[in-house]
């Protein structure tokens, strides 16, 4: 399984975290794989065979070959079909509200096909990713489509821009009072200001980044206990951090660690 990162452009710093590709060959038994909210949106381009997604009553549907998945709230499973091969956007986020002219709520949990949410503009990119012969030339088309449609820089609030950095940079341990009394506006109109342009409120977010930083230091060993784990995190205490962790993953730290260290290692072990 190889995965690899691709820093974004210039241009394209404010709304883009990075773009990432994901090869494998085909597995005789293939593994169902879990997808842990991170607080990012990602259009997707399968260039690969397809993937299966299971749905919350057992049953399952085939992705779309190019798509953006909208904001996970809860863990997504997922099967590979055959040979693996994504290209992928990862968005801020915030960081795809200028690219979309629906509502960001209505994609939760949900893979939206391009085509649905671009038209014909949408077709024609999804096309020309997946006709593509390298990683930089998926690259450069996908630059040139989101920079066309980039027609308005300020589409994000600056509040809610200054939140997400304050954030992600304690870790989602602040509890939204003080995000209010940081950024000097009322919580319900924070509240309103993130549904909008993430389609996740503050408390979700900071719940979600708290838990990716807990899941990297799983995965890399920074801990001596769960006791521990949840210390460092500023859970209440254990049974806290499991019931989260559990939301997040759907399953325990002990059972995660466990099942799905290789494809997690992956995603989160690095940044």
């Amino acid at each position: 399984m190889n995965y690899q990162t691709f820093e974004q452009d210039q241009d394209l710093t404010a709304f883009i975290k990075c773009y990432w590709t994901l090869e494998s060959p085909k597995a005789e038994t293939p593994e169902k794989q879990i997808v842990v909210p991170d607080g990012c949106m990602e259009m997707i381009f399968h260039y690969g065979d397809l993937y299966k997604q299971y749905l919350d009553n057992g049953n399952s549907i085939t992705q779309p070959r190019c798509f953006v998945i909208g904001q996970l709230t809860r863990p997504l499973e997922i099967e590979p079909i055959g040979e693996t091969g994504i290209f992928s956007v990862r968005f801020h986020p915030e960081g795809f509200l200028p690219f979309i002219a629906i509502p960001i709520k209505e994609m939760e949990n949900t893979a939206v096909s391009l085509e649905k949410l671009f038209g014909k503009d949408g077709q024609e990119i999804g096309q020309q990713i997946l006709n593509a012969s390298s990683t930089s030339e998926r690259i450069k088309l996908v630059e040139k489509f989101l920079l066309n449609r980039l027609t308005d820089t300020e589409t994000i609030d600056s509040i809610v821009r200054s939140t997400v950095e304050t954030i992600i940079t304690a870790n989602g341990q602040l509890p939204v009072d003080e995000l209010s009394r940081l950024t000097k506006i009322d919580r319900r109109q924070l509240l309103r200001k993130f549904s909008s342009a993430i389609g996740l409120s503050p408390k979700q977010l900071s719940r979600t980044i708290r838990l990716q930083s807990a899941l990297k230091m799983l995965l890399s060993d920074q801990f001596s206990n769960l006791a521990e784990l949840a210390y460092e995190n500023e859970y209440y205490d254990q049974a806290h951090f499991i019931k989260d962790f559990k939301e997040f993953t759907g399953s325990t730290p002990k059972e995660f660690y466990g099942t799905h260290l290789k494809m997690s290692s992956l995603f989160y072990g690095t940044d």
